[in-house]
């Protein structure tokens, strides 16, 4: 990987004052659109105000050189430069709390100053060995859960919270992609941006196709988290079918007393017409009713007793199942069931005020059995009344830490959700989206590749490994007596990077699978039942790719993605 993932030419070079060990100011010219930001991970957070007539216009925390840059991150200043005037970094410097001795120079002599540059344009072409083929990432800088999905005129939306300036948790906005078949994803830039409330943390957004709210049909509104000294509700409307966000005047909608109060997701209620929103409140979830989207009514409380309480309980999502069922989606961090963020939820009814759940209250749910599924949400207004489902395809116990800086974390394929029931008990049916199916060629093809797709018919016991020239191996394993599916990555590839790596992870399968669909990419696996009864999602380093497919017990059939 290059030490400046981020660059571009012509470059120009800045001046920085010191005026004390701990404060620095840069000018700024106006001729270029991007200030090209050093980072160095093991650093501390440095903070900047932007400056523009004496009035900070954005600040933001980001960790500057001290050393060397591990890569560069653009702050567009172009939005601030129109009319000709400069504008001012103010910064402050923080390295009381770093390790590294050789950070601990004067604040004049840090890599920073010499690295720090500004630039018309950026490059941004991928540099990372692990960058997923078909999987959405961030064009740079971190990543984690989705959020604002939705479905308007072809095209398919994905807001996530983003790090715009750097790879690791921090400065929380709301980034956007675009796609049209939820394989290839366009990056639109920053669409929510933080505030006077706070950074922006997780929600949704829906199309308000009758005007309910006001703002116009066909209106996007996005309810989000605004994370600051509280957590409170927020909402913005968009009426370029979500490109640009303009945040209500009113802000919060809602608040609370409890400190993790967060991630609302609305939904339309046709019976009732009027909107829902669940949102998290520690370990419970709250609903509410709206009939224009800005006036709210407490409705009631789910959660307490029921399933697992291992952590806290966040990014709810509530899905009408048809005849009747619905599913409360609920993700937790910590308490999967192999450790750390996890997925779990709840079957029922809902009658527009209440959700009561159908199992026992000691019974928990997991829509997927890796260790890479989180903060699962649904688009609003998908098309045909699909549930598509994105996952972010981390873990909260190393995502920080996995073998990539350009960017961290992907998205799992689409999704879609159904329901079913086994020996009386209903269940959420987890399938790849057809547009997934669709990406990859239909004739199976002869030897493995980086990103591909395996169908595997199975004839009871299996046994499925993937394996590359290093000895790198990862080894699934079917028992179709007792019902179980097991993924075993201790052997994938890079896996030293965190002790809470290594994992074998076991699924029941709640009947026989016949079809195991395989999707590899450079730095995952899915594994699903091709009926929707088992989905298993785990992320991989290999040092190469894996080139061998060994399959006892079964017939594997190979299929390319479509270039």
């Amino acid at each position: 990987m290059l030490a400046g993932p981020l660059t571009a030419q012509p470059e120009t070079k800045l001046h920085a004052q010191v005026l004390a060990d701990d404060h620095v100011m840069v000018k700024i010219p106006c001729h270029d659109r991007y200030v090209l930001l050093p980072v160095e991970e093991t650093q501390s957070y440095d903070h900047i105000r932007v400056i523009k007539d004496n009035a900070v216009v954005q600040e933001f925390n980001v960790r500057l050189a001290a050393n060397k840059a591990d890569y560069y991150v653009p702050l567009d200043i172009s939005r601030f430069t129109k009319d000709g005037k400069s504008v001012l970094l103010d910064i402050i410097v923080n390295r009381g709390d770093v390790a590294n001795s050789a950070s601990k120079a004067a604040t004049s002599d840090l890599a920073a100053w010499k690295l720090l540059k500004t630039a018309q344009t950026v490059d941004m072409k991928n540099r990372e060995k692990f960058r997923p083929v078909y999987h959405h990432t961030p064009a740079y800088g971190w990543m984690n859960d989705p959020n604002g999905l939705f479905y308007k005129d072809g095209v398919w939306n994905l807001y996530y919270q983003h790090n715009p300036y750097g790879s690791t948790w921090e400065n929380m906005t709301w980034g956007h992609a675009t796609s049209t078949d939820l394989c290839h994803w366009k990056f639109e830039g920053e669409a929510i941006e933080p505030d006077a409330l706070g950074t922006i943390f997780s929600g949704s957004a829906v199309v308000d196709n009758d005007n309910t709210a006001g703002f116009g049909p066909g209106a996007v509104v996005a309810y989000y988290t605004s994370a600051g000294k509280a957590q409170t509700q927020s909402m913005a409307v968009s009426t370029d079918n979500g490109m640009t966000f303009t945040k209500y005047a009113d802000n919060p909608v809602l608040t609370s007393d409890i400190p993790d109060f967060r991630d609302p997701h609305v939904i339309w209620y046709p019976q009732g017409q009027k909107w829902i929103l669940i949102v998290s409140e520690k370990q419970h979830m709250k609903l509410f009713s709206s009939k224009n989207l800005k006036d709210w009514t407490f409705e009631s409380d789910f959660g307490e007793g029921y399933g697992s309480h291992a952590g806290v309980w966040e990014c709810p999502d509530l899905l009408d199942m048809g005849n009747g069922k619905w599913i409360l989606v609920c993700n937790i961090n910590p308490g999967g069931p192999f450790g750390g963020s996890a997925t779990q939820y709840f079957t029922g009814s809902f009658d527009g005020h209440k959700f009561i759940c159908d199992s026992d209250p000691s019974v928990t749910k997991w829509m997927d059995w890796g260790k890479d599924h989180y903060a699962t949400v649904t688009f609003n207004n998908a098309p045909n009344g699909r549930h598509v489902a994105l996952p972010w395809m981390s873990n909260w116990q190393y995502a920080a830490q996995v073998p990539t800086k350009q960017y961290r974390s992907a998205n799992g394929i689409a999704r879609d959700l159904g329901y079913f029931e086994y020996k009386g008990t209903g269940y959420c049916s987890v399938k790849p989206s057809q547009e997934i199916l669709d990406a990859f060629s239909k004739k199976p093809q002869a030897s493995l590749t980086p990103a591909c797709r395996v169908d595997v018919q199975l004839r009871g016991n299996s046994v499925i490994t993937l394996s590359n020239g290093k000895g790198e191996s990862v080894t699934m394993t079917y028992n179709a007596k007792e019902e179980k599916f097991s993924m075993d990555r201790t052997k994938s590839g890079m896996t030293d990077f965190s002790t809470d790596f290594p994992a074998l992870t076991t699924a029941p399968t709640y009947g026989k699978i016949k079809t195991l669909q395989i999707f590899i990419d450079k730095s995952s696996i899915e594994a699903f039942d091709a009926n929707g009864k088992m989905a298993m999602t785990n992320i991989v380093f290999p040092s190469e790719p894996y080139t061998k497919l060994t399959v006892k017990g079964g017939k594997a059939k190979i299929y390319n993605l479509k270039r």
